[in-house]
C-alpha cells in the first residue's frame, strides 16, 4: 500500500489519536502544563491526524460525513501556525472528548472495509 492511499492516512489518523488518548489517560489537566514531553507528545500526536486528514480526498472525505474534517484540518494548522499560543485548554477537551468519537467513526470504517 502506498503512503498516498487513503486507507493509510486514514490508519494513520486512527492510530495517532489512539495515541494521544492513551498519553493522557489517568493524567490531569494541569500534567499539559508540568510536563513539557507530555504537551509536545500531545500537539505532535494532533498536528498528525490534522495532517493526515488533509491528505485524504475530498472524494474519500465525502463518504465519510460524521467525520468532522474541516475541524480537524483547523486544528492542525492552528497547531501548527500558532504553535506560540497554544491553548492547552482547548488541547485537553479536543483529546478527552473529541478525539475518543473520531476514534469510533474511523474503526467502524476500517472493520467494514475489505
Amino acid at each position: 500500500m502506498s503512503r498516498d492511499d487513503p486507507q493509510v492516512r486514514l490508519r494513520h489518523m486512527l492510530d495517532y489519536s489512539r495515541e494521544a488518548v492513551a498519553l493522557l489517560r489517568d493524567r490531569k489537566r494541569a500534567d499539559l502544563d508540568s510536563e513539557r514531553a507530555l504537551g509536545l507528545a500531545i500537539l505532535r500526536c494532533v498536528e498528525i491526524v490534522g495532517e493526515a486528514a488533509s491528505r485524504v480526498p475530498v472524494d474519500v472525505q465525502q463518504r465519510y460525513p460524521n467525520i468532522p474534517w474541516p475541524q480537524i484540518i483547523g486544528m492542525r494548522n492552528r497547531l501548527v501556525h500558532g504553535y506560540d499560543i497554544v491553548d492547552y485548554d482547548i488541547v485537553w477537551s479536543t483529546v478527552t472528548q473529541d478525539l475518543p468519537p473520531l476514534i469510533a467513526e474511523l474503526e467502524k470504517i476500517f472493520s467494514s472495509t475489505p
